[in-house]
């Protein structure tokens, strides 16, 4: 068995060091366009932002270590040109003589990851315009900073470009972050996202939201970038984080099948329209572990299990990849963003039936000193109960949320599980009733009818169709409260019941929905036609972040 691999990084050095663990016998080559096999390309950023100040701590592992440890013919700085399925050959050419080769293969395994998006705007090459992709990159990018810049422009508010930002900050360099849609870190539904937008501008960060960039042009300075709204920035380094594109130039070349945003095409055992060839990493398309939608989402995580999953079929040993679930986060400064399974946006493009909750824990108990607040949010199947989704935002803590549900929804669980779900607990790690299990008492409480909700949504589109009624205290009240709305504390709800309408609907709230759930079962039992807003007025602050 002669198995080549073209590309390295995660899946392809993954697939590799499986491959060779099933097979002592196989002949096994590595193809790599650049010099680095192996390197931990998600803490790029950091290395440019000195929080990782040896350059050597990326390097996963090393060619001369491949070659030692697993025996592989690593070849880097070499590229596959072609690839001829008739014949069973690859042509290899070698960047460092300019010479090309034939090599024969058996089975080959694409990992040629994806490429940044560089926009066809006048002056995106320029030598100071960049993008982020390898260690050579970096190295690129921390020459200039190292040099002494004093503005940087960001283009693109996704995950590298807020990365980049923040260790821009740590760097002392003013930075701009241009995005051209109206939200950052587009995969997020724009509310979980609200806070985090709300720091990168108290972290010195100028954000520019629904604006792009139309041209960059030198000056005796650096560069003036030109945004769509006329307005023009100062840079001497401007860094493109706009998107990545499937690197599939090789895979069309050699007639394999692509889907429509051009990643490639796989099966469940990631073999693609070619019997004899795999395909894993950022250039395929996947299918979405919760939707059944064919999907592209470019993440290390599956990218490495899918490595060890078309190894284990070049060898015979039937494995299938369950589909990817997207699950991703963001640190920026002490704010934490992270996500499973679907967003609100994809369930509503694919006219998905689903509900939604939100609550506003603590990260561990509250008396303990040191707690940070957070917000869940929580998606599912309004009739099963089954779980489609979550969001979390906040500090300490989130990961390991957005984690257990992640979980939870690999295991095909529901709302009603979350309850259940018995959680480790001490003080300064959690609470008795785990964020986890309060999400699932909510939402279950809502499957089960126990407390209707109104969503925002809802009152901001129609605002004089329900009666408003705030249940907090009259200082909360006084210090912010919803446009309208009447204010009876919930501990005087039960002696003010004349002062409600019973001729239309009412809209309970109070801080994160535990008062206004409170308040709804008071009014439901005295024959009120009423629901709790879902979330509260925290979750109406997420969807007015002006006032955050």
């Amino acid at each position: 068995m002669k198995l080549i691999i073209v590309g390295g990084v995660a899946g392809g050095a993954s697939a590799a060091a499986r491959a060779r663990r099933l097979s002592e016998d196989a002949e096994i080559v590595v193809i790599e366009r650049g010099p680095d096999v192996s390197f931990a390309n998600c803490g790029l950023p950091y290395h440019i932002g000195e929080v990782i100040p040896d350059r050597a701590k990326l390097l996963v592992t090393t060619a001369d270590r491949l070659r030692e440890r697993f025996n592989l013919d690593v070849r880097a700085n070499s590229e596959v040109v072609s690839i001829d399925r008739k014949k069973k050959v690859v042509v290899i050419h070698d960047l460092k003589s300019g010479k090309s080769y034939e090599e024969p293969y058996d089975k080959i395994i694409l990992a040629p990851g994806a490429a940044p998006i560089r926009p066809a705007i006048p002056g995106a090459d320029l030598p100071h315009v960049y993008t982020l992709r390898n260690l050579v990159d970096t190295d690129r990018i921390k020459q200039a900073v190292d040099g002494g810049i004093r503005q940087a422009v960001i283009v693109g508010a996704g995950f590298i470009g807020l990365e980049l930002a923040e260790n821009f900050i740590h760097r002392g360099i003013a930075t701009t972050v241009i995005e051209h849609s109206p939200q950052v870190l587009g995969p997020f539904d724009p509310e979980m996202v609200a806070p985090i937008a709300t720091a990168v501008v108290k972290m010195g960060v100028e954000l520019l939201l629904g604006q792009s960039a139309e041209a960059i042009v030198a000056t005796a300075d650096g560069m003036t970038i030109r945004l769509s709204s006329g307005r023009e920035c100062l840079a001497q380094l401007v860094v493109l984080g706009i998107g990545v594109r499937s690197e599939n130039h090789l895979a069309t070349e050699a007639g394999l099948e692509v889907g429509p945003r051009g990643g490639i095409r796989v099966n469940e055992f990631l073999q693609t329209s070619d019997a004899d060839i795999y395909a894993v990493g950022d250039a395929i398309e996947t299918t979405d572990f919760t939707t059944s939608v064919r999907t592209q989402v470019p993440l290390a995580g599956p990218a490495n299990r899918q490595g060890r999953i078309a190894a284990d079929n070049v060898f015979g040993r039937q494995s299938k990849y369950r589909g990817t679930q997207g699950t991703a986060i963001l640190g920026f400064f002490d704010h934490t963003v992270a996500m499973t399974g679907s967003s609100e946006k994809t369930l509503k493009r694919l006219g998905k039936n689903y509900r939604k909750v939100y609550v506003h824990p603590a990260h561990h108990a509250g008396y303990y000193p040191g707690a940070v607040g957070m917000t869940l949010k929580l998606l599912f199947d309004p009739q099963t109960g089954k779980l489609l989704g979550a969001q979390g935002v906040g500090g300490a803590g989130v990961d390991k949320r957005i984690d257990v549900l992640a979980v939870a929804i690999q295991a095909g669980m529901t709302v009603f599980d979350l309850e259940e779900m018995e959680l480790c607990y001490a003080p300064q790690f959690g609470s008795a009733k785990d964020p986890v299990n309060m999400a699932g008492f909510v939402a279950a409480g809502l499957v089960r009818g126990d407390h209707p909700q109104t969503d925002w949504e809802t009152i901001a589109a129609a605002p004089d169709s329900a009666f408003l009624l705030d249940v907090r205290t009259e200082l909360e009240f006084n210090n912010g409260h919803i446009p309208g709305a009447l204010n009876i504390p919930v501990d005087s709800l039960r002696g003010r019941l004349a002062e409600l309408p019973r001729d239309r609907p009412i809209v309970a709230y109070c801080q994160v929905g535990q008062r206004g759930y409170l308040a709804t079962r008071i009014l439901m039992q005295s024959g009120f036609n009423v629901s709790n807003l879902g979330g509260g007025y925290k979750t109406y602050l997420l969807h007015h972040p002006e006032l955050l």
